[in-house]
């Protein structure tokens, strides 16, 4: 049986409008068929109320945090910066339980579905009870998740991670960090028990923590245990500048380096941040087909630095964008940001446009920047194809033409102004998987989960 019909009068379609797309989705979930130039919607088909986009993937997220925004904007010391923050963000860690848990990522989905998302890669390393031992069901953290994504209807990969140390100088984790031990065996059960719930919409991977968390000789077994497994493989990797100098110190390489060195990435590996590389990290990571996942609003907020975005850009390296920490969930501002930090590092404009002679020519910023993180969300996520064509999920967004942010712009310029021009969020419907979504009220639940959590 096959789903809904749809028809939009405009619709972005592999990178540029096209008039009267007639979208059908299959009984699986995914686009059936995309026509363009149908000038008249058939009987059967859904309208839909403005002009339609593909949704992106949020390829980089951390549920729990959404509990920890806004509470760590004020400085209690002398010096502030990354690690201070991520003392700060453990004590959060350390009281959620799994009620608490599930209200949170359910309050942040609807909050992502209303922002231009459809689906959420989740980096879980929040495993044990808050005392460290295990949970009778070693999924129950990550089953909280996963029913989080179902009550509003968000698509979700989620990355059990491999956490075995607090640094390359000690073999232990820290007592603050007793929540996120885990072994490769373990990592894989996690893994496995997600598949084996066949949630629609709900897949799994795995993760390393970063090479600061994990042993080498874990990451290599890890490794050999993916042969023939096709899901995501993600990894933490040169955030910050003292990992880079740590890592340089423990292995004599740059942790970029070191993965490619070791012969580890490959087009399911998600390089997370990698915001301290060099040129030739770039052409190592781009040889190899692996991604980078960039969160321009989570590192702005941390302080990270900026990333060499022209220099991935003239890579065929794979990009997507992630929300982390959720200082910001928004789509487009996440977009905004990833331009913006690079106008403000090299004090010029359009950064991210592509001026080469036609057909490889995209001058438009917004259009450069959201096919490439649209393409590579997906991949970030395991889901194959992207955006409005046959055989990719049937995710997209409809816009409200007549937002004060678009409306009057011309259909060429609107993709331009929906990401540069646009300060709030002028979506009016979300589908996912062939079916619109219409998340409950989280609010009331979000609100005693934070009350619980901060005693208020």
């Amino acid at each position: 049986m096959s789903g809904p019909l749809l028809w939009a009068a405009q619709a972005w379609v592999r990178g540029a409008w096209a008039t009267g797309v007639l979208l059908r989705v299959g009984a699986d979930g995914r686009w059936a068929e995309v026509t363009s130039h149908v000038p008249l919607p058939p009987p059967e088909a859904t309208v839909l109320p403005g002009p339609a986009i593909p949704a992106l993937v949020n390829a980089h997220s951390h549920a729990f945090q959404r509990a920890f925004v806004g509470l760590a904007e004020r400085r209690d010391g002398p010096h502030d910066d990354f690690w201070s923050w991520r003392d700060r963000m453990y004590g959060v860690a350390l009281r959620i339980t799994p009620e608490q848990l599930q209200a949170v990522a359910s309050h942040l989905y609807a909050e992502l579905l209303a922002a231009g998302w459809s689906h959420t890669v989740e980096f879980h390393y929040l495993h044990h009870r808050e005392d460290g031992t295990p949970y009778a069901d070693e999924a129950t953290m990550a089953r909280a998740l996963a029913e989080a994504a179902a009550e509003v209807g968000m698509g979700l990969t989620i990355l059990p991670v491999l956490y075995e140390h607090a640094g390359f100088a000690t073999d232990t984790l820290r007592e603050d960090q007793r929540r996120f031990a885990t072994s490769v065996e373990r990592v894989l059960r996690l893994r496995d028990a997600v598949r084996g719930w066949a949630l629609p919409s709900v897949g799994a991977g795995v993760a390393v923590h970063s090479l600061r968390a994990a042993r080498p000789a874990s990451i290599h077994a890890l490794a050999r245990a993916l042969q023939g497994d096709a899901g995501p493989v993600h990894v933490h990797v040169a955030e910050q500048t003292a990992e880079v100098s740590d890592c340089l110190a423990a292995t004599g390489r740059r942790p970029v380096q070191w993965l490619a060195d070791e012969g580890l990435l490959d087009a399911r590996w998600q390089l997370v941040h990698a915001t301290h590389t060099e040129p030739g990290e770039i052409a190592a990571v781009a040889a190899t087909g692996a991604g980078v996942v960039i969160c321009p609003g989570t590192e702005a907020n941390l302080g990270d630095g900026f990333c060499d975005l022209p220099g991935w850009l003239a890579s065929p390296t794979p990009l997507s964008l992630g929300t982390d920490s959720h200082v910001t969930r928004s789509a487009l501002e996440e977009l905004r940001w990833l331009e913006y930090g690079q106008r403000l590092r090299l004090q010029r404009r359009n950064v991210a446009a592509d001026a080469a002679v036609p057909p490889a020519a995209q001058p438009s910023t917004a259009a450069r920047l959201f096919e490439r993180v649209l393409a590579g969300g997906t991949a970030a996520a395991g889901l194959g194809a992207a955006g409005l064509r046959v055989g990719a999920r049937a995710d997209l967004l409809v816009l409200n033409a007549q937002d004060a942010a678009l409306v009057g712009v011309p259909a060429s310029h609107r993709l331009d102004a929906l990401v540069f021009g646009a300060p709030g969020t002028p979506f009016v419907q979300t589908w996912v998987a062939g079916r619109r979504t219409a998340p409950p009220d989280t609010r009331p639940a979000f609100a005693a989960a934070m009350a619980a959590l901060h005693g208020l």
